[in-house]
């Protein structure tokens, strides 16, 4: 009879192996040698701790350019971070792919609510990787996947929290624009500086800064190619908030947690709602939005949700 017809339990407290055959009810108890005990609790704990690195290593290098940590207090809001600092976060293509990837992929993750998007203390991204793009020529960046692949962060469901500490210049002031909410650190600047090094914004400044600062403001920004600072991008309404360099990333997980506590798929509504404010006509938006709010009296979270109000408790969403 091979040994491995037994299924095998060790106890740590007394020292024994219990075998038990896998067709019989018997129990037999092995007591090892003193040595052997301890040669056994010595391999299991080293064999433990290398796993547990081992673990921690392959999470560490997952990602070329990126660093994922799942936050918040029921582990639902992704904490993605630009991780190429000795560019300043520039935005090469490498990275581009890795962020729409890893975005697509919180996007179907069903334990994922809220995402916050940041850089790192002293720059969020300082735009284009200019040494990949300098000698490109008009026919292979038209046949490029840029800007498409970095726009897919305006495609995710999700809502993202843009968390800018330092530079946000370019593609990167433009990333922080494709995202739903910008909190920035009391040190951040923004600009599209594009006309300075002979161009013109690639990823959709020309159009969105316009429509969050008006034209004037856009203008002067991208016509002169100058930064400006986190508290006029306040003003302006830029940004949603400015809060201390070194609080801004967990204020945005505080925003993201209040997000998540709601509906999920009541808030993926609100998100695709406001959204069709910038695509469609007034006339049209409202026709949007009341479809939408229809819509929603066909999810249980709706009824969850005013049953909860009218009961005095806390709801129970469950995403449908």
């Amino acid at each position: 009879m091979s040994f491995a017809n037994f299924i095998s339990k060790f106890h740590p407290m007394n020292g024994r192996f219990y075998l038990r055959h896998s067709r019989r009810t018997a129990t037999f108890i092995l007591k090892p040698s003193y040595n052997t005990l301890l040669n056994f609790r010595s391999t299991s704990t080293e064999q433990f701790q290398q796993s547990e690195k081992k673990s921690q290593q392959q999470q560490q290098n997952k990602y070329e350019y990126l660093l994922v940590n799942i936050k918040g207090q029921n582990s639902n809001v992704a904490l993605v971070q630009l991780n190429r600092p000795k560019t300043f976060n520039s935005l090469c293509d490498g990275l581009i792919k890795e962020l729409a990837t890893v975005l697509e992929s919180l996007d179907k993750d069903e334990k994922i609510a809220c995402i916050v998007l940041t850089g790192g203390i002293r720059t969020f991204a300082a735009g284009a990787d200019i040494k990949e793009m300098q000698n490109k020529t008009l026919q292979q960046v038209i046949n490029s996947d840029f800007p498409n692949q970095l726009l897919a962060v305006s495609r995710i469901k999700k809502p993202i929290i843009a968390a800018v500490n330092g530079l946000a210049l370019g593609g990167g002031c433009e990333l922080s624009m494709m995202c739903d909410i910008i909190y920035a650190g009391d040190k951040a600047e923004f600009g599209q500086p594009e006309v300075i090094i002979g161009t013109i914004p690639g990823a959709g400044a020309t159009q969105r800064l316009p429509r969050y600062v008006g034209k004037s403001k856009a203008m002067k920004m991208i016509l002169t190619g100058n930064r400006i600072s986190a508290q006029e991008a306040e003003k302006i309404g830029l940004v949603s908030g400015v809060f201390p360099a070194d609080k801004l990333v967990e204020e945005a997980i505080k925003t993201a947690d209040k997000i998540a506590s709601h509906s999920n798929i009541v808030i993926q509504l609100a998100k695709e709602t406001v959204n069709a404010a910038f695509e469609t006509t007034l006339t049209e938006g409202n026709r949007f939005e009341k479809c939408l709010f229809n819509t929603t009296f066909g999810l249980a979270d709706r009824k969850e949700g005013m049953t909860a109000f009218l009961e005095k408790r806390k709801p129970n969403f469950i995403g449908q």
